[in-house]
């Protein structure tokens, strides 16, 4: 299974241009055999935003992934001034079939010196044929409050070990295949996203730390694909105004289930489509 992700900055290149379809296509040339693209910063009638006309980003990402299953995350929705709504998310695409879609609104505690925006984290439970079904969740953490940022961290943890308590049966369980029917969670899975922190920071460190009940840990499966080396950097590259310096805030972590299906993870440095780098992880 191989899986993209990647900010794509309301589509915006290092050049201005606002470009949907660049993005497809990237991501098509850089993995061709990809079966899950996790996006982030998407917009739908930001015409606010530099460069953006306002177009349904969402709908126009899924068009270019005709086929694929498209589950779309907002976390800002705020009437346009014009009529109808602006809003501002994540998108999750898959080739493979989809059992359980989920869009987690992320903590948003009051900061008295930031003001950030609320964020989401898009979760889809995929049937992999050569690794079995899995959690895939994609997010984008706070920039500015580090304090959201990390309270936003405990809740994907909490996601995480809430999920693995639902890998199990209840006694009492709904099997009417209406909306309370009960559907198995799997204990394997993968958070990825813009985590706005870099390797080793206090944000970064909390995904890591173990659970006290015994809940399968999070890897940043950078060194499991590379043990000694520093993660390559996703910002900074090319955009070098709104990033002075280059360094890594994109990460993909996995379960501790899926450590030995770590195959590959790579960084693409080619691309100026968006402000930061696409990541892409292979496992086997």
């Amino acid at each position: 299974m191989q899986l993209v992700c990647w900010n794509v900055q309301w589509c915006r290149g290092v050049d201005g241009r606002v470009d949907p379809g660049r993005i497809a296509r990237t991501v098509r040339a850089l993995a061709p055999g990809a079966d899950v693209v996790c996006l982030q910063e998407v917009s739908r009638g930001f015409d606010s935003l530099a460069g953006n006309g306002g177009d349904d980003q969402f709908e126009a990402l899924a068009s270019a992934f005709a086929g694929w299953t498209a589950i779309e995350g907002v976390a800002v929705d705020v009437p346009h001034p014009a009529g109808g709504r602006r809003q501002f998310g994540n998108l999750l695409l898959s080739r493979l079939p989809v059992r359980q879609a989920f869009r987690h609104l992320l903590p948003w505690p009051a900061d008295a010196d930031h003001a950030d925006m609320q964020r989401v984290a898009v979760e889809a439970v995929i049937a992999a044929p050569d690794v079995g079904e899995l959690r895939v969740t994609t997010t984008h953490l706070a920039y500015y409050s580090a304090a959201q940022r990390l309270a936003q961290v405990d809740a994907l943890r909490a996601l995480h070990a809430a999920a693995h308590g639902h890998r199990t049966r209840p006694a009492r369980a709904d099997s009417s295949d209406g909306p309370f029917h009960w559907r198995a969670r799997p204990s394997a899975g993968i958070v990825c996203g813009d985590c706005n922190c870099e390797p080793g920071s206090p944000g970064h460190a909390r995904m890591l730390e173990p659970f006290a009940d015994g809940t399968p840990c999070l890897h940043d499966a950078w060194p499991l694909a590379h043990p000694g080396r520093p993660h390559d950097p996703t910002v900074g590259l090319y955009d070098t105004v709104q990033w002075p310096r280059q360094f890594a805030c994109d990460f993909v972590f996995v379960s501790d289930e899926l450590v030995p299906r770590v195959r590959s993870l790579t960084v693409d440095s080619t691309s100026d489509a968006s402000d930061h780098q696409a990541v892409t992880l292979t496992l086997a």
